[in-house]
């Protein structure tokens, strides 16, 4: 009797996210915390926990160091993203980075989508049928963009005061200070709450989605969470091009090893800023 078993068969895996956004993403997501928690006990050193967490990066002016060795990561990081996006648009000429499904540009459906998604929640309505970016991941995406615009250009202003004091009169360092420090904040609220829950925290998710992190979907999380995207690759018989076999067994475990770390100090961080802002000074 014959009683050899056949080998399970793996799932079948789409690719999501390149190695090169991976790392990226890996990149942003290390100096931002590095940023967040250097950046928030200077903007609120009044505030015991402030003094303690600067303490164990040294003291300020260590903590001021750090924050500038983090602001460099998170400005490379930026530069090499537009300049891919540059070489895809210039060189490759994909103009589909300018427009359509696979564009992070917002869009008429993105509008019709969120007020379905909202009536959905109501329970008036079904679900609606997403493509490849959502409408609350283009608002993460043009949200971090457009703050990294904000804080890095305040944020060069404050570094550099001697070169930007030959092109600036000295009330817009002022502005640049508050500027800085309330945008960060901002940036640090949004971050460590909806793009966590967004990501993460959102029942269907948790503890935490690692598809950033591995790059894949599986054959049924792309036909359940984006089945006009699942449809129009089917008909476009472009499926076979971006299946990939399963993630290497360690990437997963490492995943979520990572996400579970950002995820608690970032909620931790959330939590000091409230009290600060709450009861500290009562």
């Amino acid at each position: 009797m014959d009683d050899t078993r056949a080998a399970p068969v793996e799932p079948t895996a789409y690719q999501r996210f390149d190695r090169y956004n991976r790392l990226l993403h890996g990149v942003l997501m290390f100096s931002f915390l590095g940023l967040a928690f250097t950046g928030m006990p200077l903007l609120f050193s009044d505030a015991a926990w402030a003094v303690r967490l600067a303490g164990l990066f040294g003291g300020g002016r260590s903590a001021g160091i750090l924050h500038r060795t983090f602001a460099v990561l998170l400005i490379a990081c930026f530069v090499l993203h537009v300049w891919r996006l540059m070489h895809r648009l210039y060189v490759k000429k994909e103009l589909e980075v300018l427009w359509g499904p696979e564009s992070m540009t917002p869009q008429p459906r993105d509008i019709v989508e969120m007020l379905a998604h909202i009536r959905w929640f109501l329970r008036l309505g079904p679900q609606p049928r997403f493509d490849h970016f959502t409408y609350w991941e283009k608002f993460d995406y043009w949200a971090v963009f457009w703050g990294m615009g904000i804080i890095g250009g305040s944020g060069l202003v404050l570094w550099f005061p001697e070169f930007f004091s030959k092109l600036l009169p000295g009330s817009w360092f002022n502005i640049a200070l508050l500027v800085h420090g309330e945008e960060g904040l901002l940036a640090v609220g949004f971050i460590f709450t909806i793009h966590f829950f967004n990501s993460h925290l959102r029942p269907d998710k948790f503890p935490m989605d690692p598809v950033i992190f591995t790059g894949r979907v599986s054959h049924h999380e792309l036909m359940e969470e984006r089945p006009a995207e699942y449809e129009r690759l089917q008909r476009a018989h472009r499926l076979d091009e971006i299946e990939v076999g399963p993630a290497p067994g360690w990437v997963p475990t490492l995943a979520k090893f990572v996400a579970l770390v950002a995820v608690t100090f970032g909620l931790v961080m959330v939590g000091l800023i409230v009290y600060a802002v709450l009861f500290a000074r009562l």
